[in-house]
């Protein structure tokens, strides 16, 4: 359940489950939209999963998946430690070709568990991406910037030496979607920091 919360301008805590979406900026410990007037807050008791599933998944949602960037030292992480950093290091890379401005055709589901992300084809024949809960160091769903209304939410993840990390970018059908995969994921994290503490 999202209530109405008045915009702030410093920075939460890391063990915040809020997600926070205003102008050019975020501040949760995973990240919202930005370059949006929008601001709201998450109910963490609200959307709790049973884990009881069969495939585990809380939610799935069809995205189309943008591009990455992996493999960059883990020095880089520290510049990227902010949410306009991030956004500011996509839009680079794909003014430098690094990343294109929009994705293919395809479009793929990305099921979010409490072990992570798993981007497969339609058919979920193929897995394509797996993203383990505990390697995820931020999630930020923000505008594109072209004008169409689409959303982009950006993974930022390491390795289990976090030696290195990689960027990774998926695109959403709507401001709404960004933020209902950007929920759950916190539901994912609030469940598995419930299991540890139990």
């Amino acid at each position: 359940m999202f209530r109405k919360v008045k915009k702030r301008h410093s920075s939460s805590s890391s063990q915040s489950s809020e997600i926070s979406t205003k102008s050019k900026s975020v501040d949760s410990s995973l990240g919202g939209l930005s370059r949006s007037s929008t601001v709201a807050s998450l109910d963490s008791d609200s959307n709790k999963s049973s884990g009881n599933s069969a495939s585990e998944t809380c939610a799935e949602f069809r995205v189309k998946y943008v591009g990455s960037i992996e493999n960059l030292e883990f020095a880089m992480s520290k510049t990227l430690q902010e949410p306009l950093d991030l956004i500011n290091y996509i839009d680079a890379a794909q003014q430098d070709g690094e990343l294109p401005f929009v994705p293919g055709d395809e479009e793929m589901v990305l099921g979010v568990s409490k072990y992570g992300i798993k981007v497969a084809s339609v058919d979920q024949c193929d897995v394509l991406h797996r993203h383990p809960l505990y390697l995820i160091v931020r999630m930020l769903c923000y505008d594109d910037g072209l004008g169409a209304g689409k959303n982009l939410l950006a993974l930022k993840t390491t390795d289990t030496k976090q030696e290195e990390c990689s960027i990774w970018v998926y695109q959403c059908s709507s401001s709404e979607q960004a933020q209902s995969i950007c929920k759950v994921l916190s539901t994912s994290f609030d469940c598995a920091l419930s299991s540890d503490k139990s």
